[in-house]
């Protein structure tokens, strides 16, 4: 409850500040009206927004963010405030403000709806209308008081929606009361304390104003320093003017007097004596009799909004306020379980995931702000189990278990529901199970909660519809028995995916991975069609793409119809050696390509700095033309001295451009005795059409399988595998795991081998540290001994391995390899 005899925390001076810098936007009407009758007008959502924008701000300012510079207010002073220039500034670079927006937008939404549901729009305690001041305060600190106790219960959504009724009470009372022509120039200081008694209030025999015939009523208020605010409309009426009622010596001076009107073309009671108005909802004559005064309402207005909103921050704290507006890049973390019997591997699946999830992202911005589990089997579902701490939700995911049932169908979409119900909006769900819905009638209930709710739900259903076998059957099945989940994910914007249970972690990871994902890409054609390719576009704005196709898949491609990318690496050592303090540094401007050995000419390529020239690192961008002709070439690097004399060298081995990239890499960390690791392999083809093959060998001969032992790639198209190293129990602690892919052409593709290597550790429990870096993993290892390497690399002799990259020494001038991107 809000205690009514704590006063409230003042805001600090700097915070009032920005607050007078910031230019109103667009009224106290809602926006579209505002954009229609008055332009220019400062609406009910700009307000609401810009006030919690304020406040954000000053959170942000008081809780530096950790491993990053603090905020400085002087950054935002003068500039218009935007919530993704807030994120970025506090969080980093791409991290998201959509659920914040999204949360912001409720409230405002809120906000505007007070004057259009039929329970509110003509209620005057609800706007501090027909000077209802008493009833109006203690109506608009009720809504506070109810959006506090559901923000407390987790309700965030019936929070906002209460916040928002209580800031529209609140701005609509320097919009509709004569505060403003009282000359006050801070809000109003017992509005949001019942505790305070509203003094100087005009009574019921008070007249307040005087009859104006004009739209533009600057003057029609009688002069006296009591707080009254306008009729509107019939209910309830105003009471009619020069009457009885009104029987003291103003009446001499002023015609008709009376008490005033709301005013504006809507006001039904402006055309009663005395007519007009004094509402300042906007800038327009036709709507706002007192139009002159629409900035300076305005202004209160944002100044009290604040105010409300560090009301409720001071209540719930930094972490309970920050959950109510969603002030954070991170979603909810909501796992929907199958409990019967033939779950165990889909059960280690999620634990495992949770596990990644809350490990990986653990003291980051994107850390999870809410966890959900619900359990089902059949005939029961739950309970619910909901918190915000990650240990309390490992240890309760850990205590869940495979146990009894084994029959289809469940209670899926019940306990579906219960999570949907739970689980904060614009969050992401996970279902795992290997059975159809037994509750199927709940579809579209579900469906709308998930619309309602903007929850993208993902089934992981390791049940294959075709399969005879497994759980016991009261029943003979449907094979469209699935079609509850296509429908709820499709309504919802996630998807069903079918596995096996030996595929349901690799899966699980990869679905988890892709959480925090901003935007899709559509493809074009939108449907799949026979024989048409599936088209999606990448623009520079995307840092990273995720392709995810299921279903029944044969093989597939993606083509990048702009060519791969072929860059040139150039390290520079010896610039110094001979400069002196002062002098200016030498420099290579391009690089030159000849063949050889005929020693033409094929182009001339700038480089580029990469850092301060001191450095020495260079780069170049190889244009495809230039990599097309056949055969070896030589490398010339062409530039100045620091007086400007000519530098050339050229590298004493012949370079080669193989028509094939291969990749192979593993998760970072160490392998364990007893564990399975998970790698992966790419293969690109830079011409074509290739046929190859790929084989795999290990060292020491452990279990290795792979998904991908032959591919056909077009030019510019890659193919993806994967591989399960099985490390047995028997493997010596501190021992290396050498892993070896080899691409061959087949004989209708004479492509020479072309390898990829992966040395790995093995450690014993003891020595297991989850924390530590994974320094003795070597990651994608693209560069072979060979000069049939995936990587341009030098000819026969000379040269060594730093790195991935490839080098040779070229008279001081340390050259890299080519590296195909």
């Amino acid at each position: 409850m809000l205690p009514a005899d704590v006063p409230l925390s003042h805001l600090s001076p700097s915070v009032l500040l920005l607050l007078l810098l910031l230019p109103p936007a667009s009224s106290f009407f809602p926006n579209i009206w505002s954009l229609l009758a008055a332009p220019g007008s400062v609406t009910h959502q700009d307000l609401t927004e810009e006030a919690a924008l304020n406040v954000t701000l000053q959170l942000f300012l008081e809780q530096p963010p950790p491993g990053r510079p603090p905020l400085r207010l002087e950054d935002f002073l003068g500039r218009t405030l935007l919530a993704d220039d807030l994120f970025a500034a506090y969080f980093g670079p791409g991290f998201p403000s959509r659920r914040f927006r999204a949360a912001l937008g409720e409230v405002s939404r809120a906000n505007a709806a007070q004057d259009f549901l039929p329970t509110s729009r003509n209620d005057p305690d609800l706007h501090f209308d027909a000077e209802r001041l008493g009833q109006g305060r203690t109506r608009l600190v009720g809504a506070l008081r109810e959006a506090l106790v559901a923000a407390r219960a987790l309700e965030h959504t019936l929070a906002r929606q209460r916040l928002g009724a209580a800031l529209h009470a609140l701005q609509d009372f320097y919009s509709h009361s004569n505060w403003v022509e009282l000359g006050q120039q801070q809000p109003h200081p017992h509005l949001l304390w019942p505790r305070q008694e509203l003094r100087s209030l005009a009574q019921v025999g008070d007249p307040t104003c005087s009859d104006c015939e004009e739209l533009s009523c600057p003057g029609n208020l009688l002069g006296f320093t009591l707080l009254t605010s306008g009729y509107f409309g019939t209910h309830p009426s105003k009471p009619p003017g020069g009457s009885g009622l009104f029987t003291f010596i103003l009446q001499i001076s002023f015609p008709n007097p009376g008490k005033c009107s709301h005013g504006g073309r809507f006001d039904r009671s402006s055309s009663q004596p005395p007519r007009g108005g004094i509402n300042k909802d906007s800038t327009s004559p036709g709507f706002s009799p007192h139009h002159t005064l629409h900035l300076q309402a305005a202004k209160l207005a944002l100044l009290a909004s604040v105010e409300a909103f560090g009301l409720l921050r001071n209540r719930l704290g930094d972490k309970g306020f920050s959950r109510l507006l969603d002030i954070s890049p991170a979603s909810s973390l909501s796992f929907v379980l199958d409990t019967t019997g033939s779950m165990g591997e889909e059960i280690n699946a999620a634990k495992i995931q949770a596990r990644h999830i809350v490990g990986q992202r653990r003291g980051s911005p994107m850390e999870p702000v809410h966890y959900v589990l619900v359990p089902f089997h059949d005939p029961g579902f739950g309970p619910v189990f909901t918190t915000s701490d990650p240990d309390s939700f490992w240890q309760q995911l850990n205590e869940i278990h495979a146990l009894g049932g084994g029959d289809e169908p469940e209670m899926c979409l019940s306990a579906l529901e219960l999570a949907l119900l739970h689980t904060p909006p614009r969050s992401d769900i996970f279902v795992f199970t290997d059975a159809s819905p037994k509750d199927a009638i709940l579809t579209n209930r579900v469906e709308s909660l998930t619309q309602e709710r903007h929850c993208r739900v993902t089934f992981l259903v390791t049940e294959d519809p075709s399969r005879l076998q497994g759980r016991a059957r009261r029943e003979v099945l449907s094979p469209l028995r699935f079609e509850p989940y296509e429908a709820v994910a499709l309504a919802s914007g996630g998807e069903v995916i079918f596995t096996k249970d030996q595929h349901i972690q690799d899966v699980a990871a990869i679905v988890g991975d892709s959480m925090a994902d901003l935007v899709t890409l559509p493809l074009e054609p939108p449907a799949v069609v026979s024989g048409r390719p599936l088209v999606f576009r990448v623009d520079v704005l995307l840092q990273r793409v995720t392709v995810r196709i299921h279903r029944e898949v044969s093989s597939f491609w993606i083509r990048n119809p702009a060519g791969l990318q072929t860059q040139l690496l150039v390290e520079v050592t010896g610039l110094g050696s001979r400069r002196k303090p002062g002098d200016p540094w030498p420099h290579f401007s391009h690089v030159v390509l000849r063949g050889v050995p005929e020693g033409a000419e094929r182009g001339r390529v700038p480089l580029e700095p990469l850092g301060p020239r001191e450095r020495g690192l260079l780069a170049a961008s190889l244009p495809p033309a230039l990599l097309s002709t056949a055969g070896p070439f030589s490398l010339e690097l062409i530039g100045r001295d620091g007086e400007g004399r000519r530098l050339h060298r050229a590298a004493p081995q012949p370079c080669t451009v193989l028509p094939v990239l291969l990749e192979l890499g593993g998760s970072p960390g160490f392998l364990a005795p007893g564990s399975r690791a998970l790698l992966s392999v790419r293969v690109a083809s830079f011409s074509g059409p290739q046929d190859l093959d790929l084989r795999t060998s290990v060292s020491p001969s452990f279990p290795l399988t792979s998904n991908l032992s032959r591919v056909r790639l077009e030019p510019n198209e890659t193919a993806w595998g994967r591989l399960w190293l099985e490390v047995p129990d028997s493997a010596a602690p501190d021992s290396v795991v050498a892993v070896t892919v080899t691409a061959t052409g087949r004989e209708a593709s004479p492509v020479p081998p072309t390898h990829a290597f992966l040395r790995l550790l093995v450690l014993g429990p003891a020595l297991q540290d989850p924390l530590a870096a994974p320094a003795h993993s070597s990651g994608p290892i693209l560069a072979a001994t060979s000069p049939a390497s995936t990587w341009v690399t030098w000819g026969r002799g000379g040269g060594g391995r730093v790195g991935n990259p490839w080098w040779g020494t070229v008279g001081g001038v340390l050259l890299l390899g080519l590296a195909s991107w």
